[in-house]
């Protein structure tokens, strides 16, 4: 491709809505054209890039190549950017009123987050404001997609269009069933602890992300592990007798005051906390609405 011509954006909408619709004929029907002007379109866009986006050797559905992946997830971003530039354009010219969607894993909007966002909505009354929760993946998901503002995860976004400011360190804390033999032990060694249980987060949560880094750094490897889609989950099943893991120490601060949970000290390593980062997609320019709330969350 001739750097000097660019990216035709019509070719790419075109690519975009095969993907997205799973097809030629879907596509064309969404876009209110031909199939064969699709096909065409795509040819020719290949063609411009000299390379392969489409895996045609056969089967059911539209396959994309190496090349057609990476192109899709920029078109995702660039269509996502479009979108969101024109809703801010209306809200400056009064065509509707603004708003404010932050994003925040679970833990985060629970304990960090939720007074500084109602304490926006009391400031704020005439924007259309909404706290979005999900794993850490989903935020960036939804960063990229437009869908919010700003994000607040414990992981870092490992995408290059992300952003990643460190935000704040949150503690964690270790923990065992009040009555578990273990929990006895002052300190439990990497041997005794790798024979345990461990309860973790799903795939893309930032908590099992981190608490996988402090065990691996000091050496324990589990025998086994249980996924649970929750961090205050985790805490009831711990609590049980389930098993152990590492938390939040605001998750389980209530469950030790009250005798459920005792907290379980581990061999030496790194500290028991992580980095809490704020998610910005690059390139995007902060609304007003956006600006006014980080201001207040750094002074809260």
């Amino acid at each position: 491709m001739n750097p000097a011509h660019g990216l035709n954006l019509h070719l790419l909408r075109v690519f975009a809505a095969v993907v997205e619709h799973n097809g030629f004929s879907r596509a064309a029907e969404a876009l209110f054209v031909s199939q064969s002007a699709v096909s065409k379109a795509l040819r020719e866009l290949e063609h411009q890039l000299d390379l392969p986006l489409i895996d045609r050797s056969g089967g059911r559905g539209v396959r994309l190549t190496e090349g057609g992946q990476a192109l899709y997830r920029h078109a995702r971003g660039i269509f996502a950017m479009e979108r969101a530039a024109m809703d801010e354009v209306r809200e400056r010219v009064g065509l509707r009123r603004g708003g404010l969607r932050i994003g925040a894993s679970t833990t985060v909007a629970a304990y960090w987050l939720a007074e500084a966002f109602a304490a926006h909505v009391v400031r704020q009354p005439q924007l259309d404001s909404a706290l979005e929760v999900g794993n850490t993946e989903e935020v960036v998901a939804a960063l990229i997609d437009c869908r919010i503002d700003a994000g607040f995860v414990e992981g870092p976004a490992h995408d290059e269009r992300i952003v990643a400011t460190r935000w704040r360190e949150e503690p964690l804390q270790a923990v065992i069933a009040a009555q578990a033999p273990l929990g006895q032990a002052r300190r439990a060694s990497a041997k005794q602890l790798a024979a345990q249980c461990w309860l973790v987060r799903e795939p893309g949560s930032g908590t099992r992300e981190v608490a996988e880094h402090l065990l691996a750094a000091r050496g324990i490897t589990p025998a086994r592990s249980v996924e649970i889609g929750g961090n205050e989950a985790i805490a009831r099943a711990v609590a049980a007798g389930a098993g152990v893991a590492i938390l939040p120490a605001a998750v389980v601060a209530d469950f030790i005051a009250d005798g459920r949970l005792r907290a379980l000290g581990l061999p030496d390593g790194p500290a028991l906390q992580r980095p809490l980062y704020r998610l910005e997609l690059g390139n995007r320019p902060r609304s007003p609405a956006l600006e006014a709330f980080l201001q207040a969350l750094e002074t809260a």
